[in-house]
Formats: C-alpha cells, sequence, structure tokens
C-alpha cells in the first residue's frame, strides 16, 4: 500500500505540470511535435503518435550532453532501470524488473541490446560507445513479436549514425581524475551518392578512489589499461530510396581490473574483452512508397577471457590458468512492407545462430539455431484518428550440446495486439496487450555433463519455455516543446526454469511465477520557448514506481528488483555553442543476498535490504573559438559524481568518488 500511495503522490505532481501544456498550446503556437520517427516498435519508420506502445527516445542532443562514454552508463543515467553495474565495464541492463545477461550470451537474459535491429550476441551495455549514435530506441514491455526470445523486459535498440550535408570531422581529448584519458576522432557527410559516418575513440584509467565522505578508500585494480571503439557505417544511395550499407562496431579492451569486492580487494585478477559486428544492410522502396523492403546479413564475435593470478588472491578462488568464453553469431533478416493510406503490413524472415565455446567450464561447446517467421500490421481508421496494431511471429529453436549433451528443439508462437486514439493532434491514448517469452538454453534443454564439484547435470527436453503477458495503457502529450507521457503496466510471468537442486543428478524444471505493475512517466518542458527567450532553459523527469514486485512462488518481494528508478535534471543551452546539463539519477531500495555474512558451511545468505541512493552529474561545453573557414573549438568539463556520494550498483562494489573531467574538441 505504502508503494501504491508514493506512486500516487507522484502522478498528482506530474498532472500538475501536464495539465497546463494544452492551455499554453492554445494560446501561443499551434506546432505540433509529434511527428517524430521511429523504427524499433514496427521494424519500420512509423511516427510516434501512432506507435501503441511505451517508447522512449534518448536523441543526440542528450547524447551529447550526457557524461556517459556508453551505453550503460547513459542508461544509468536516464534512470531507464535497474542495473548491476560492476567496475570495470561490465553493465546489464534493466526495464520494468527484468534485465539483461551479462556473463553468459544475451540468449539467456530478458532484456535484448540491438545494434542497428540485430543481436550483438551481449547484455554488456558497456561494450556500445556513444561518440558515434544518432539516437537509442527503447521498447519498455514485451517485443517478442518483433525481435524473439528474451525481450520480456523490453529492447534497446542502438541506431548508429548515418551520414548527412556537407563533410565534417572532430578531434577530442580529454583529461580526468584517477588518470582518465581519452583520445578520439569522427567524420561524418555526404558526397554524390556516398554517405559515411565513423569515430575511434581509446581510454585508459587508473584505480579509482571511493566517495570521500565515507572513508575515500582507494579501490584496488578497477582501472583498465586500455579500452578502443570503433564505428563506422557507410553506404551508397544508388538509386533514390535505394542504399547499400556497411556498418562495422568495434570493441576492444584490455586489462579491465575484476577487482572483487572492496572488503576482499583482488589486486591482480582482470579480463580481456571485445565485440566485433560486421553488418550488411539493402534498403528499398518505391518512388511512391507503397512498397519497401530490407535486406541484411551480419555476423560477429564476443569474447571474454579472464585471468586469475594466485599471488592475490583474498577470496581463495584464483586458478592460476585464464578462462574464455567465445559466442560466435551471424544471422540474417529480410523484410517488405505495404504501406497505404490506411493500412501498414510488414512480412519477413529472421535467422540467427550462436555457437559459444567455453575452454574451461561445462557446457564446454553449444550451437543455438533460430529461424522466425513474423508478420506486423496496423490500420489507421477514423480519419487516422484511430490505429490498432498487432502481429504474431513464429520462432523455431534448435540447440547442439556438441559432444556434452544432444540436439534439441521446440518453438513458439508470439502474439501481440494494441490500439491508439488521437484525441486531437497533441493527446493520444494508448493500450497494448503482448507476450514475451525466453527459450530454454542448450545445458537446461539438452546437456549431459558433470562438474568438477562432482554434479552430473541432464538437460530436460520436456521444458516449456518461460513466458510473460504484459497489459499496459497509457497517456501522452506532444506539443510545441512540452512532452510528457505516463503508463500502468502489469505483466504476469510464469514457468521460470530452475534447477532442481538434485545431486549427484541434478535437472531443470519449469516452477517460477511472479508478477509485477507499476507506472512510467517522463515531462519535459523549454520553458526558453515557452517564454520567447533566444535560450533553452528545459527541466525534465523520468520515472518508474514498481507498485508489485512479487515471486508468487515464496510469496515475498522480488531480489534485486528496485522500487523506484528516477532521473531528473535541467537542460541549458544558447544555440550558440553554450550547454549545460545537471542530471540527478535516484535508484530505490532493493532486497538482496548478503554474501559477506553467508553461512560458511551451507553457503546461504542472509536476506537484507539495501538502501537507496542519488547521483548527481553535471557537464558544461563553451565554443571558445568559431571561424567560418578554418572550423570552431569547443571547451568542455565534467563532474561525475557531484556530491561525492557514498553509492554502490551491487552490494560491496562502490563505485568512484567525485570525479573531474576536462576536453577540448576541434570541429571542422
Amino acid at each position: 500500500m505504502k508503494k501504491l500511495l508514493s506512486c500516487a503522490a507522484v502522478l498528482l505532481v506530474f498532472m500538475f505540470f501536464a495539465l497546463p501544456a494544452p492551455i499554453f498550446a492554445q494560446e501561443g503556437s499551434d506546432t505540433v511535435t509529434m511527428e517524430e520517427v521511429v523504427v524499433t516498435a514496427g521494424r519500420v519508420e512509423e511516427k510516434k503518435k501512432e506507435i501503441t506502445s511505451n517508447i522512449t527516445i534518448i536523441d543526440e542532443e542528450e547524447i551529447k550532453m550526457s557524461s556517459a562514454t556508453d551505453l550503460g552508463d547513459l542508461l544509468v543515467e536516464k534512470g531507464i532501470g535497474h542495473t548491476h553495474k560492476y567496475p570495470g565495464g561490465l553493465t546489464p541492463i534493466g526495464i520494468r524488473g527484468f534485465r539483461s545477461e551479462t556473463h553468459g550470451i544475451d540468449l539467456e537474459g530478458y532484456v535484448i541490446i540491438l545494434l542497428d535491429g540485430h543481436r550483438i550476441a551481449t547484455g554488456n551495455a558497456s561494450k556500445i560507445m556513444t561518440k558515434n549514435i544518432e539516437r537509442v530506441e527503447i521498447i519498455r514491455g514485451p517485443a517478442s513479436v518483433q525481435y524473439g526470445s528474451t525481450a520480456m523486459g523490453g529492447v534497446v535498440n542502438v541506431i548508429t549514425k548515418q551520414g548527412k550535408g556537407n563533410p565534417t570531422f572532430f578531434v577530442e581529448g580529454m583529461l580526468g581524475s584517477f588518470g582518465y584519458l581519452e583520445k578520439s576522432a569522427g567524420f561524418s557527410g555526404k558526397v554524390d551518392i556516398f554517405d559515411f559516418s565513423g569515430s575511434f575513440s581509446r581510454s585508459s584509467m587508473d584505480d579509482y578512489d571511493t566517495a570521500d565522505n565515507v572513508e575515500g578508500d582507494r579501490y584496488y585494480n578497477t582501472g583498465y589499461h586500455r579500452k578502443n571503439n570503433y564505428s563506422l557505417n557507410i553506404g551508397a544511395e544508388f538509386f533514390p530510396g535505394n542504399r547499400i550499407g556497411l556498418i562495422y562496431t568495434d570493441y576492444d579492451a584490455e586489462r579491465i581490473g575484476n577487482p572483487d569486492c572492496l572488503y576482499q580487494n583482488d589486486l591482480d585478477d582482470y579480463k580481456d574483452s571485445s565485440n566485433r559486428i560486421l553488418d550488411l544492410i539493402y534498403d528499398g522502396k518505391t518512388s511512391d512508397g507503397l512498397f519497401s523492403w530490407k535486406a541484411r546479413y551480419y555476423e560477429g564475435k564476443d569474447k571474454n577471457k579472464w585471468f586469475d593470478p594466485v599471488a592475490s588472491d583474498p577470496s581463495g578462488n584464483d586458478y592460476d590458468v585464464p578462462r574464455k568464453l567465445t559466442v560466435d553469431h551471424k544471422g540474417a533478416q529480410t523484410q517488405v512492407s505495404i504501406n497505404q493510406e490506411y493500412l501498414l503490413v510488414t512480412a519477413g524472415f529472421d535467422w540467427m545462430n550462436y555457437e559459444t565455446e567455453n575452454d574451461t567450464y561445462s557446457p564446454k561447446n553449444t550451437e543455438y539455431d533460430n529461424p522466425a517467421y513474423f508478420l506486423l500490421a496496423k490500420a489507421r481508421l477514423f480519419d487516422q484518428k484511430f490505429i490498432i496494431s498487432g502481429g504474431l511471429r513464429y520462432d523455431e529453436y534448435e540447440v547442439d550440446m556438441k559432444g556434452e549433451g544432444r540436439e534439441e528443439s521446440d518453438d513458439h508462437l508470439s502474439p501481440r495486439v494494441g490500439v491508439a486514439y488521437l484525441l486531437t493532434d497533441w493527446l493520444k491514448l494508448r493500450a497494448n496487450y503482448g507476450e514475451a517469452f525466453r527459450m530454454p538454453s542448450a545445458n537446461e534443454l539438452a546437456g549431459d555433463y558433470n562438474t568438477t564439484w562432482g554434479t552430473h547435470y541432464v538437460g530436460n527436453p520436456d521444458l516449456t519455455p518461460e513466458k510473460s503477458k504484459t497489459y499496459e495503457g497509457g497517456i501522452d502529450f506532444f506539443v510545441d516543446s512540452f512532452n510528457a507521457s505516463l503508463t500502468y503496466f502489469q505483466t504476469d510471468f510464469k514457468d521460470k526454469i530452475d534447477d532442481d537442486g538434485g545431486w549427484p543428478d541434478r535437472t531443470y524444471i519449469n516452477i517460477g511465477k511472479a508478477e509485477v505493475e507499476g507506472i512510467e512517466g517522463d515531462v519535459s518542458y523549454d520553458l526558453g520557448s515557452l517564454f520567447s527567450w533566444d535560450y533553452k532553459v528545459k527541466p525534465y523527469v523520468s520515472f518508474t514506481c514498481l507498485t508489485k514486485y512479487k515471486d508468487k512462488e515464496a510469496n515475498e518481494d522480488l531480489k534485486y528488483t528496485s522500487d523506484w528508478h528516477a532521473s531528473y535534471g535541467i537542460t541549458i543551452s544558447d544555440y550558440d555553442g553554450f550547454s549545460a546539463n545537471l542530471n540527478f539519477a535516484y535508484t530505490g531500495k532493493q532486497d538482496i543476498d548478503d554474501w559477506r555474512n553467508a553461512d560458511t558451511v551451507t553457503w546461504v545468505a542472509p536476506r537484507i535490504e539495501k538502501g537507496s541512493f542519488t547521483v548527481a552529474n553535471f557537464t558544461i561545453a563553451k565554443k571558445i573559438l568559431s571561424t567560418e573557414k578554418y572550423g570552431g573549438i569547443t571547451l568542455r568539463g565534467e563532474i561525475q559524481n557531484l556530491f561525492d556520494k557514498d553509492y554502490e550498483y551491487v552490494n560491496d562494489y562502490p563505485m568512484p568518488g567525485r570525479t573531474f573531467f576536462l576536453g577540448l574538441r576541434y570541429d571542422f
């Protein structure tokens, strides 16, 4: 009840600020800003006003004004959902109580990270840079109809920048606390039929200190030797509306510290990590736009190698032999759409193949093969004021344990339906129902292997996919420089897969159930536009309040699930080279296992409540030199953890104290 009352209080405040917007719209300009185009929800370009689910967009301007250097930090700053962020570059992402998988492959998580519409084989958002991103589109809620298995909590689609206009390039350098050093360069533009956009960055950092307002300890082995990020998007529009493109992304990091928790700080464990993807695309359409089509082939490799020297071994778990996990993945997508005035239909085929190699632990080698067929449709009725959308997707799924088991297969059908009603040009009501699933992993379905500690794992071919059903309803305002959205959602989750606890023979069963419900909202308003100022002053707030997150089998709140997430702040810009952003990110309390005080015999950890915290980041930039012929120079400053807050996303893994950065950028 307390959770519901606190959400209701925020809702009243939200409505107080939101309701004046239509009045201002009537008195002032009649410009409507609901025409923004998105591509993630329906896999084709659609106007945001026609989307029936809750979509969040982080645009290029927000990315530039953020202090984040990778996708993980960006989503944490925007308060999208709970994350289990560790030192050194490991950031799963959460949406509506579900999280992505970072320790294995993304097929074992509940949130998908996409790069330009396809999977990247990892749920670690730290492996995606922000330098060459045009925008990030986030589906909050189920998206299995569009993207298949594991899209229960939602989808994060990172869209790479495509070159436009006259060619430009930049070089940038940044220095920061704890020996931080970053160098980057990039270019973008279009010449005749050819477009190009790319960037490169290299950074390094020493070990950091925790917040001074507690103890100010040096947290050893939290730095990294090198992180390289490459991004390239090139293409040729050989016929109007028809483009062949190539996208290449490469994250390559060496000697990332793996420090363990602070109270047993390991001084020498580290990992090397990489993620590389090559993507070939053909986009086409007829001159009248009636028919459009897409064909794509992609392949990549996600690789992690852990080094555990025994020289410093406070946990007693180090082995003087490196461990390696490699995921080779490839896939293809084809789709064709017909877009009439009152009807949009898209049909397509997806194929995805994963091969994993683990040189230490079982299962050592697996293969996943997943062909799928989908049909998406949208009708625009009653003078295009009433939108009905829906879709079906059929997935076939085959796993092969490569010598430590057998081959097994399964399939699943996913439906979705939604409606939206445009009450006015600036006010939309929407409702959506969607189902999502996670297919059993290879070892859960088909394993047959022994572990070094004497357990014999046997896969269960009778497992059914984990499944969820989500109902949501919401309202959106889009008027001039005012934007607001409010959504209620409720998700029923069932058939969770877990091991049966047997010994020495152990298998997997469908056993768990859960229920998650809550309210999401966001509002922003450019006061400069409202009062006809010649600069922007834009306060903003977004939040997620979970009113229920219940494990129905144990009859208790889900662990590692925060009740609140919020991001709020203010952005200022004079449209002439000056900008500043002050952002606060709040993470609510959650129940966790206290592994520091786990029983040394049974290894059962007591359940405790981890407290809430707020982190403030500040960025400011000013163009200090501007010439028409030779370009311009911009000075940039950042303060992360502005108030030197002691905080941690994972218990006993504290984040850095107050951190300063100063950078210089040349644009031509």
